[in-house]
């Protein structure tokens, strides 16, 4: 039987009995699909859980591991940037590949001197670590993205992200963060439905430790889900604006409804031209590039500058033009509450502001889109923030173990050629009413079409349940045939 089937279909049950089985369709699949849901993508979900649990505390251990780089002795007054970039030049030997400048945010911290290098892969930069008081060099690493991350870090971002198998893993943590919210949702059905029927209510809050068992897994399995289903759900949605076809999609729905973030103009054509602005006074006019290498002294200049528009924190990147006819930015990368993302252009030839975008003005839907990423990635609210998701990760890595054991705990154990748990039973779907029915299968459908990965591997577990279902009933037919 299949997930369309109810019971033999050569037996016309009466009306009564009808209605009384229909009562119990929707438990029946829930059950089926977060048993599917979560013996198939269970071992992505895994993956993706203790990854992103060591991902949570991994800035910790990169303080550790790199202090060398990231530390500095405070011996004076941070020179100007002119002298540590100067010197990150003078190491490289390359300065015409400077992309960008992260001033030390703090006494004791390392100024980043950032360049290309086209060994690198994609958001990859060569980051020269310079002490801020001596201009001295004190590292060379590979840095990666806005966060910076170093080496370790990099590599455990790249295994939550794509199993260390570049683009094409992608879609592991797609599956994983589309699934992660549907099983959630699906336990959540089954433990309104179980609490409504049981007794003992707060043995579905809290485990059950009299319980033993199937039991006492049960419990601890179904009590556990109750707690982290919010941090699931957020993990879950938040994750998929990562994902490539998932992700693809969400994009598209935030231009759609001009939810998208707000990004600084760099375009020196559209700028207003004439006489400098009312700061250019104030700073020194070799701020524009001399040849093909960029004038260290320029780094002061545009710093000095924002600082007078909207740039007021320590975490700082400075960027120089990408390109001929483009305008310096220097934009706050703070990402711990209160969120600082303000960025300004700057006309390097006139030092006019040629644009700024302050994080006050984002509309709420980029504002929320900011702080639902920093939460995911454990920079909104410091430490505490990594402790909940290191825990939130592993309580789910926790659930998959568990119900990986329940399942196998379900196996007939009188019959020792099937290993394996049992599967729930078949038939939900061809119970429900009509209107359920088709209520199903619209969700399914629009589920599936803006999360393509999912849509697939859903029509997957219906093909696998299929032919699973035709199996069983020529086996039943043998059966029935060899008895007669």
């Amino acid at each position: 039987m299949t997930l369309l089937e109810t019971t033999n279909p050569e037996s016309t049950p009466s009306t009564g009995t009808r209605q009384t089985r229909r009562k119990g369709w929707l438990g029946q699949l829930l059950l089926r699909l977060h048993f599917y849901a979560g013996v198939f993508i269970g071992p992505f979900i895994l993956v993706v859980a203790v990854s992103g649990a060591l991902y949570s505390i991994s800035p910790q251990i990169e303080q550790v591991v790199y202090s060398k780089e990231l530390r500095a002795p405070i011996s004076g007054a941070a020179l100007p940037l002119a002298d540590q970039v100067e010197a990150a030049n003078a190491y490289i030997g390359s300065p015409d590949a400077l992309v960008a400048v992260r001033p030390a945010p703090n006494p004791g911290d390392t100024t980043r001197v950032m360049y290309a290098d086209e060994n690198l892969g994609a958001s990859e930069t060569r980051a020269i670590f310079v002490d801020p008081a001596t201009a001295q060099v004190r590292g060379d690493l590979t840095a990666y993205g806005t966060s910076g991350a170093l080496p370790l870090r990099t590599w455990i971002d790249q295994l939550h992200r794509n199993l260390q198998l570049g683009e094409p893993g992608r879609m592991y943590s797609e599956l994983a963060a589309s699934w992660l919210g549907v099983i959630a949702l699906a336990g959540l059905g089954l433990w309104i439905l179980r609490i409504r029927k049981t007794k003992r209510k707060k043995d579905l809050l809290r485990p059950n430790t009299k319980a033993t068992g199937y039991r006492r897994l049960a419990s601890w399995h179904g009590s556990l889900g109750i707690w982290v289903l919010l941090g699931a759900f957020f993990l879950s949605a938040t994750g998929i604006t990562w994902s490539t076809y998932g992700g693809a999609n969400v994009s598209e729905l935030r231009t759609a409804l001009n939810w998208g973030t707000p990004s600084v103009n760099t375009d020196l054509s559209s700028a207003p031209t004439g006489s400098a602005d009312e700061h250019a006074h104030h700073h020194a006019a070799a701020a524009a590039p001399t040849g093909d290498a960029v004038n260290p002294a320029a780094f002061d200049t545009m710093l000095s500058i924002a600082k007078e528009v909207n740039v007021n924190t320590g975490l700082v990147e400075i960027k120089p033009p990408a390109a001929q006819g483009q305008a310096w930015v220097v934009q706050e990368i703070q990402r711990s509450y209160p969120t600082e993302v303000d960025a300004v252009s700057i006309n390097g030839q006139t030092l006019e502001v040629v644009d700024r975008v302050d994080f006050k003005d984002f509309n709420l839907a980029a504002k929320l889109s900011r702080w639902g990423i920093d939460i995911h990635m454990g920079t909104m609210f410091g430490l505490p923030n990594q402790i909940l998701l290191f825990a939130l990760a592993s309580a789910i890595a926790t659930m998959v173990v568990l119900g990986y054991v329940m399942w196998f705990k379900r196996r007939p154990t009188k019959n020792p050629s099937q290993r394996m748990g049992k599967t729930p039973s078949r038939g939900g779907l061809a119970r429900a009413p009509w209107w359920g029915a088709a209520l199903v299968l619209l969700a399914a459908l629009a589920v599936g079409c803006f999360l393509p990965l999912m849509g697939l591997s859903l029509a997957a577990f219906l093909l696998v349940d299929v032919v699973l279902g035709q199996l069983q009933r020529i086996k039943a037919r043998r059966l029935l045939a060899d008895s007669d």
